[in-house]
């Protein structure tokens, strides 16, 4: 293919991302199929740098940090025929003026759910063990063992776990926990096949009777309207003594002050790598409570972790290229319940 007629593209994304997503091999893959000009790469559509050349793109390669692409935005892009997202949601950039214009979507949330499902499989083995917790604890009874009294309680043989949303991760999720021995896996999402569930090793049932039957509960629902606080004061005084809380999916799902108020007598432990707000408040009670456990949203892809996802996109920019269908194109419809 002559490489005049090579579609022109551009990468718009934070500087530091973009460091971290395309290193020199995956630049070359890029170069191969599309025309970049200098920079190859913005993090504003009002850079002066890359101002001109806006009204010839057709192909945008994003990631975190690329504005939304609303109605002024693609009027300076008016040959744009389709955008290569490498990350997950693509709720920041997608608008009604992007749908109705027609332009090809495609995102790298698939690939995000690798790293997630894996950091959820090792938060649950470690909870069985209630690793967590007693870490924290230990600091405590220097020169002796800790555990005492939950000698008992303690080991992942015959546990029950219960997944919340079976989205691209929950489904990792489950399949992954079938390594484990003698564990029951439970999943609620309204929206699931029971079939299809079953054949991954798992049982669908509301979310009602799934909450009191499990010792871990993990969350994999999207941030939607219907999500919002789906688990409140209600669905946190269901969970069985000792149980535990896994947030892996996004802070609004949960009831912050409920939360706060639930942990407080040490019943259930609360492990969160996602919080509402997020960060928490400076003075949040959740910060000093032993059964209590936060990491910085770090379950998501990371570092090298996120070449994954360009490698989708670049897929996906060559199946588009070749009139192929999209491996993880995203319609307007999907939105209504993705994250």
């Amino acid at each position: 293919m002559n490489r005049k007629l090579f579609p022109e593209a551009l990468l718009v994304m934070d500087y530091g991302t973009f460091e971290s997503q395309f290193d020199s091999h995956r630049l070359e893959r890029l170069k191969s199929m599309v025309q970049l000009g200098t920079p190859v790469s913005t993090d504003s559509f009002d850079d002066p740098a890359v101002a001109g050349r806006l009204a010839g793109i057709e192909i945008l390669i994003t990631s975190w940090g690329v504005p939304l692409l609303d109605e002024a935005r693609l009027a300076q892009l008016p040959k744009l025929r389709a955008v290569f997202h490498c990350a997950g949601s693509v709720r920041p950039l997608v608008s009604d003026a992007l749908w109705d214009r027609g332009i090809v979507v495609s995102n790298g949330a698939e690939a995000n759910a690798v790293p997630v499902a894996e950091f959820t499989l090792a938060t649950i083995i470690l909870a069985g063990k209630r690793a967590q917790v007693l870490a924290n604890d230990a600091r405590n009874h220097r020169g002796s063992n800790s555990y005492g009294q939950l000698r008992g309680e303690l080991g992942n043989l015959g546990r029950t776990v219960g997944v919340v949303g079976y989205s691209k991760i929950g489904r990792r999720v489950v399949e992954l926990l079938q390594i484990l021995q003698d564990v029951r896996v439970f999943v609620a999402d309204p929206y699931a096949d029971p079939v299809e569930v079953s054949a991954a090793g798992a049982t669908l049932i509301p979310l009602d009777a799934l909450i009191p039957a499990v010792d871990i509960l993990s969350l994999h629902a999207p941030e939607l309207p219907s999500t919002r606080h789906m688990i409140g004061a209600l669905e946190l005084a269901a969970l069985a003594d000792n149980a535990t809380l896994i947030n892996t999916a996004r802070g609004s799902l949960v009831d912050t002050a409920a939360l706060e108020e639930a942990c407080c007598g040490g019943r259930i432990t609360a492990i969160l790598d996602v919080t509402d707000p997020e960060p928490l408040d400076a003075d949040s009670i959740l910060y000093d409570l032993p059964n209590v456990v936060l990491t910085p949203h770090i379950a998501g892809s990371l570092g090298t972790e996120t070449r994954r996802m360009s490698d989708m996109a670049l897929n996906d920019l060559a199946h588009y290229l070749n009139d192929e269908p999209l491996d993880a194109q995203v319609h307007a419809h999907d939105m209504n319940l993705s994250a």
